[in-house]
């Protein structure tokens, strides 16, 4: 099993931007198909974006396009989440999610959204935008 760490949330204004990083342990991430969840307070997880195993493919929600990117470092075992023009509506708690991922040519694309298709997460960080 993988265990994730995520860091970087914090406070900020709207505008500003800020990147989460995931960093993984315990198992190769070149194996693991990554995602970024978020949940605000009595609000259900909600996808926010998706990175296959290689990174060459990438999903996003539709609120979050054109202003995060997820993105990744399989040789330091890192994730990110770019997060620019932050607004209040993107304040919630952020999740990296993994899910292992059989090594095959044809697998090395493939990317996930929903949360149940993931079987490890980390703690979640924090990330308040305020008006």
């Amino acid at each position: 099993q993988v265990r994730l760490v995520e860091s970087g949330g914090g406070l900020v204004q709207a505008g500003d931007s800020l990147r989460l990083s995931c960093a993984a342990s315990g198992r190769t991430l070149s194996t693991y198909a990554m995602g970024w969840f978020r949940q605000a307070p009595g609000k259900e997880r909600e996808f926010v974006a998706a990175i296959s195993r290689s990174g060459g493919s990438t999903s996003y929600v539709d609120s979050v396009k054109g202003r995060f990117t997820i993105s990744r470092d399989n040789a330091k075992n890192l994730v990110y989440l770019q997060m620019n023009n932050l607004k209040p509506e993107d304040t919630a708690v952020y999740y990296c999610s993994a899910k292992y991922v059989v090594p095959t040519d044809y697998s090395r694309n493939y990317y996930y959204s929903r949360p149940s298709d993931y079987s490890s997460w980390g703690q979640g960080t924090q990330v308040t935008v305020s008006s």
